[in-house]
């Protein structure tokens, strides 16, 4: 092997679980983020909807 490829190897891999890690830290927040922002979305829309039915039921008491 190349003594230059072999020297940056060296430094490389050594960091490589600190890297992976980072990566994995990374996807799990995302995947949290966007979990708990689908469930917000849900509980909006269930929100909305229950103000509609309320709407209605108030349009169609007024009549």
């Amino acid at each position: 092997m190349d003594p230059i490829l072999s020297e940056v190897y060296s430094t490389v891999l050594p960091a490589a679980p600190y890297v992976i890690a980072a990566y994995v830290g990374i996807l799990l927040a995302l995947f949290a983020f966007v979990l708990s922002l689908w469930r917000k979305s849900k509980r909006t829309e269930a929100d909305i909807d229950a103000l509609k039915r309320a709407l209605e039921d108030r349009e169609k008491g007024s009549r």
